[in-house]
């Protein structure tokens, strides 16, 4: 079980850019087992982001540490730590999702009956029972969701990395998806969440960070960034769209 006393995830220096910088010096410090929100207006780089730190794209510069594991230097150490769930689930439609949990669970070497028994628990955990044996092809985006994410966790990763998960999913699978990543995180794992809906990651994390034009501009409780944002803010969007504003202002007032 991860500590708040250990660090998660260390980020110095990272950088991307593709036709334009995407991601700008960004550091980021995360705790074992804490609930982190990573929060951004569209083409902030969130999700570039998290895709570095995923293994998934290459960075520019700087480094990414994962539990003491350099994701640069020794990726195969550091993916093993990391589960990412993706806004698109990513799954094969032809497989039940039993088979695709066993097909998962071989891909990271898993003992056969540790396999099974976790897959028979991450189906029932995420009320999948039903459809266990059923080909994904005709699932909805909650059930796809719920598969990808059963898939995620098979392996017992200790950083859960999601980008908008809850995206498209009805109130029902929603809180399915809330509910096990909470008990993840009550266990010692970190997750680590993009959301555009702000009320999740006001009841959900622990500590949020905002991220504007590939800078990190703010960070703290929630209670902390409605201090540093003043003017009696009650809301998480209220004190995003403040911090958005902030930003905004201060870099029209460098360019002028």
């Amino acid at each position: 079980m991860a500590s708040q006393n250990t660090t998660a995830l260390e980020i110095s220096g990272l950088e991307k850019a593709f036709d334009k910088p995407a991601v700008r010096g960004l550091d980021l410090n995360i705790a074992g087992g804490e609930f982190y929100a990573l929060l951004g207006p569209n083409g902030a780089g969130k999700t570039t982001t998290l895709r570095m730190v995923a293994g998934l794209l290459k960075p520019d510069a700087g480094e990414i540490s994962v539990f003491g594991s350099d994701v640069l230097k020794d990726p195969i150490a550091a993916r093993q730590k990391v589960a990412w769930v993706s806004d698109e689930p990513m799954i094969y439609d032809r497989l039940t999702p039993m088979e695709y949990l066993e097909f998962v669970s071989g891909l990271w070497g898993i003992d056969r009956e540790i396999a099974e028994k976790r897959s028979m628990e991450l189906v029932d955990w995420l009320g999948l029972q039903e459809q266990a044996n059923q080909r994904c092809g005709g699932f909805s985006k909650g059930m796809r969701q719920k598969v990808a994410l059963a898939g995620a966790l098979v392996h017992e990763p200790q950083l859960i990395i999601l980008d908008e998960p809850l995206t498209g999913l009805d109130a029902g699978s929603a809180r399915q998806v809330k509910d096990v990543l909470l008990s993840k995180v009550s266990q010692g794992t970190t997750v680590i969440m993009t959301t555009h809906i702000l009320e999740v990651a006001e009841r959900m994390a622990e500590r949020i960070g905002v991220i504007v034009q590939g800078k990190l501009v703010a960070e703290g409780t929630f209670e902390q960034l409605q201090e540093l944002t003043g003017k009696g803010k009650k809301t998480l969007e209220e004190v995003f769209l403040d911090l958005v504003e902030q930003d905004d202002a201060a870099n029209a007032e460098l360019a002028a």
